[in-house]
C-alpha cells in the first residue's frame, strides 16, 4: 500500500489529524480522492431521502435546533404521521432517486409505545424495497434489539462536534450518552450513521477532535454525515460565523482518509452551496447526499437541481456501492 491510501485504523492521534488539516489544500485533496478509488467508485453517490416523522417539542436544548422547546422558532409541535403518510413520502422518495429512507423523531428517547409505531413504519418502507434509517434519540439495549428485529438496517445518532465543544452547544445530555447509544447499536450489528455538524464557532481542533472520535470507535460508522450548519432564526447559533468553504471540504477530504471504507455524506448545508462547492467535495471524498427539498425542517436542494449537477459531473446515482470487509458500504 503506498503512503497516500490509508490503512484502516482506531487509533489516530489528535496530533495526526491536525496534520492532515494542515496540508496544502492539493496535496489533502489528491490523497483523498487517492483513497477514495481505492475502495469506492469516484463517480457513484448513494442518495437518501429523509422525513421528519414526528416533529417539535423535543426536551433538549441543541443550540441549533429549530425543534427544541428552548428555542422559539415558531415551529409547531406535531403528532407522529400516519402510516399512510409515510408510505407515501417514502415511495415518491424511492420513484425519485433514493436508495434509503429515514425517518426522525423529535425525541430525548423513544418510549416503548412511540418504537413500536416506527417499527410498523421500518416495515412499511422495507416492503416498498428500500433501506431503512431512523434517528429517535438516545435507545435502552432493549429498544435496539427491538429495532434490529424489526429489520432496520441503520440507526443515525450524531456526536455533533468535540467532547471540549459539546458542552457549549447541549446540555441536556452528555457526550457519553451519546456513545451509548452508538455502542448500544453495534453490538446489535445494525449500521451506524453518525457524523457531526460543523460552522457552529468551533474551532479547527474542535473539527479533528470530532473526526478522531468517529475515527476511533471499534468500527468506522458507515454512514458519516458532515452537517454544515443551517441557521435558524431564535436559535442560540443563529448569527453565528459562517465556516469558510475551503475549511469545510478539508473537514470532507480529512474525513474521507482517515475513515476509508465509509460513506461520507454530504449533508445539511447544500441549498447554500455553489455546484463548485459541492463539486469539491465529491473531489474531497464525499460519496452520499440527503435528495429532496427539506431535512426535517430545514431546507435542502431539491432534485431536479441535484441531478443537473450529477450530469454536469459525470456522477452516477443510486451505484452499487464497493462492500468492504469491515463495513459494508452505506
Amino acid at each position: 500500500m503506498t503512503d497516500l491510501v490509508q490503512a484502516i485504523r482506531h487509533d489516530w492521534t489528535l496530533d495526526e489529524i491536525k496534520a492532515l488539516f494542515a496540508k496544502p489544500f492539493n496535496d489533502l485533496l489528491f490523497q483523498a480522492q487517492t483513497t477514495h478509488r481505492e475502495y469506492f467508485d469516484p463517480n457513484a453517490v448513494q442518495i437518501s431521502s429523509l422525513l421528519s416523522v414526528k416533529t417539535g417539542a423535543c426536551p433538549e436544548d441543541c443550540s441549533y435546533c429549530s425543534q427544541s422547546v428552548k428555542n422559539d422558532t415558531g415551529l409547531e409541535r406535531e403528532r407522529l404521521l400516519p402510516i399512510e403518510e409515510v408510505r407515501q413520502a417514502a415511495l415518491k422518495a424511492k420513484q425519485n432517486g433514493a436508495s434509503r429512507f429515514c425517518m426522525g423523531a423529535a425525541w430525548r428517547n423513544p418510549t416503548d409505545k412511540n418504537l413500536d409505531a416506527v417499527i410498523e413504519m421500518i416495515s412499511v418502507v422495507k416492503d416498498l424495497g428500500m433501506e431503512t434509517c431512523v434517528t429517535l434519540g438516545m435507545l435502552t439495549q432493549q429498544q435496539t434489539k427491538k429495532l434490529k428485529v424489526a429489520g432496520l438496517d441503520y440507526y443515525n445518532h450524531n456526536l455533533d462536534t468535540s467532547p471540549e465543544y459539546y458542552k457549549e452547544v447541549i446540555t441536556t445530555r452528555t457526550y457519553q450518552d451519546r456513545l451509548d447509544t452508538l455502542e448500544n447499536v453495534r453490538a446489535e450489528n445494525i449500521n451506524v450513521c453518525s457524523g457531526g455538524i460543523v460552522g457552529m464557532g468551533e474551532t479547527v481542533l474542535d473539527r479533528a477532535a470530532l473526526l478522531q472520535q468517529l475515527a476511533n470507535l471499534p468500527q468506522h460508522p458507515q454512514s458519516v454525515p458532515i452537517n454544515l450548519l443551517v441557521q435558524v432564526e431564535n436559535t442560540p447559533l443563529h448569527g453565528t460565523e459562517v465556516l469558510d468553504p475551503i475549511e469545510f471540504v478539508r473537514t470532507i477530504a480529512v474525513a474521507r482518509v482517515i475513515m476509508p471504507k465509509s460513506n461520507v455524506r454530504l449533508s445539511a448545508g447544500r441549498k447554500d452551496m455553489s455546484e463548485e462547492m459541492q463539486a469539491l467535495c465529491f473531489l474531497a471524498g464525499a460519496n452520499s447526499i440527503f435528495y429532496g427539498d427539506r431535512l426535517l425542517t430545514t431546507p435542502n436542494a431539491d432534485e431536479n437541481s441535484d441531478l443537473k449537477l450529477f450530469d454536469k459531473l459525470g456522477v452516477k446515482p443510486n451505484a452499487e456501492q464497493h462492500q468492504s470487509s469491515e463495513t459494508a458500504a452505506a
